[in-house]
């Protein structure tokens, strides 16, 4: 019980310190015409929102790639489409197509906050905690030193929140992905790092070490290696040494 309080507490201070970076300014803020990735992720919204599927990543009269292009995969414009459906519901003004660029407001400020805060809440938050608290190896403190350096890293933290990104989506669905495969559950995880990855290009960083991974339970576990033993076993019993 008091592990699972001390988790409590930890998550608790990593949502706060969160909080209180993203109540400063941001890079781009009232600097014309591009306006920093802030405008980028609420452009985003605006395109995904207004426009067909076919036209997200083309160049058209009402897409200018030059403007905040949608270079991110898929999984990412779906995420600022249903973002978007919530923006236009709050306040249709925040994605209006193409008279919202630059829109800057301190009620839109504290939305897209909570698009960050709460994509955090349901994904990296909980995987780092699952992933740690899956580690039998570990004894608490180790543990808990362990979530506190994942959930308080001061990089993540102000690029997300200080500078403005959706990192945590990406990181926090890796991160799920090894807790899988060191429970033995590859499907899962290989699904999971396929989502990470069509949320963010940045997660080919972690590519290899899953390919290699997976490559080696195959070959282990694989048709492989059951193609051997039926040939070691026809060789034995036909009085051959193979």
């Amino acid at each position: 019980m008091g592990l699972l309080v001390e988790v409590c507490v930890l998550v608790v201070i990593s949502i706060a310190l969160r909080w209180s970076v993203s109540q400063n300014t941001y890079s781009g803020q009232s600097k014309p015409p591009m306006y920093g990735d802030y405008e980028a992720q609420r452009h985003w919204m605006e395109i995904t929102l207004n426009l067909p599927v076919s036209d997200w990543y083309r160049n058209t009269t009402n897409n200018d790639l030059q403007y905040w292009g949608l270079d991110y995969p898929p999984l990412t414009a779906y995420h600022s489409k249903i973002c978007g459906y919530v923006a236009q519901y709050i306040n249709p003004d925040w994605v209006r197509l193409y008279k919202s660029r630059g829109y800057e407001s301190y009620y839109h400020k504290l939305f897209m906050r909570y698009t960050v805060l709460v994509a955090d809440f349901l994904i990296f938050l909980p995987a780092a905690v699952l992933f740690y608290l899956a580690q039998d190896q570990l004894d608490d403190k180790s543990m808990l030193f362990g979530l506190m350096v994942i959930l308080l890293y001061p990089g993540l933290i102000l690029i997300d929140y200080g500078h403005f990104q959706y990192n945590g989506i990406s990181l926090g669905l890796a991160v799920l992905a090894v807790a899988c495969l060191g429970s033995e559950l590859q499907m899962i995880g290989a699904a999971l790092f396929t989502l990470a990855l069509n949320y963010k290009q940045m997660e080919l960083y972690h590519a290899m070490p899953f390919f290699t991974y997976l490559l080696g339970k195959c070959y282990k576990a694989g048709p492989f290696k059951g193609y051997v033993f039926r040939k070691y076993v026809t060789y034995t019993y036909a009085g051959y040494s193979y």
